[in-house]
Parts: C-alpha cells; structure tokens; sequence
C-alpha cells in the first residue's frame, strides 16, 4: 500500500520541527493562513487532513523528533513527514474496527496522486502528492 519510493522534486512552502501532538493545531493554522487565498477550500481540508494525519502517526509511532513539510509541484502539494523510526515502514491497519480509528493511511492514499516512503541516516521519511485542484 505504502510503496517504498522517493517523492518527486518540489520547492519549500511550510515547514516544521515537531515534538508533541499539542503543536499540531499551530501547524493547521499556518497552513490554512499561507495558502486559503490561493486553494479550493476542500482542497485547503484534505490538504490539512492528510498533513495532520500524518503527522501525528509520526508522533505516536515515530519516536524522536519530527519534522513535517509542505512543498509544492507543478501539479500538486508535497507533504513529507520525517521519524525516526527508519525500520518502521508505514503501516495501515489491518482488520481493525473504523471506530478504532487507525485508517488514516488508506484514506491519505485514495486522496493523493502517489505516495510513499524511504528511509536514510536513520530517518523515515512518509510522503503524499496531493493534487492542487
């Protein structure tokens, strides 16, 4: 599901250093401060719903500090998302009740153009195209 592969080539838009999930509403509004002028608002709300999830999946199971990105490409938003749980590849749930939340990979992946991961120097590092439009 989650292909081990390297993102395409994409300018700095956002970026953060992440130590606690507390954080995470700041980055929301910083995203949504850069680019609401410029973004279909749904759009704007998988945008974020995609940094969000992945993000905090990088606090709760990454260990050490965390860094997350928006940048972007001709065709879309680059979000990529360091941890350093490089043997760690990202894993979706399995056979897990949606109530019990953990689906948040399949729906990252239904919603982006590609996606994937590689790990170096002891860093994983998740990412997701999400198309601009």
């Amino acid at each position: 599901m989650w292909p081990s592969a390297a993102p395409p080539a994409a300018d700095p838009l956002l970026s953060w250093e992440l130590a606690d999930v507390a954080e995470l509403p700041r980055m929301r509004a910083q995203v949504r401060r850069a680019v609401a002028a410029s973004i279909d608002p749904d759009v704007l709300d998988q945008l974020i719903l995609a940094l969000d999830e992945m993000a905090s999946n990088a606090l709760r199971h990454g260990g050490g500090k965390v860094e997350a990105a928006v940048r972007l490409t001709d065709t879309g938003y680059l979000i990529v998302v360091s941890d350093a749980a490089a043997a760690q590849p990202p894993t979706p749930a399995v056979d897990r009740d949606p109530s019990e939340g953990g689906l948040g990979l399949y729906l990252i992946a239904r919603m982006a153009l590609r996606h994937g991961w590689y790990a170096g120097n002891a860093v994983k590092h998740v990412w997701a195209l999400l198309p601009r439009t």
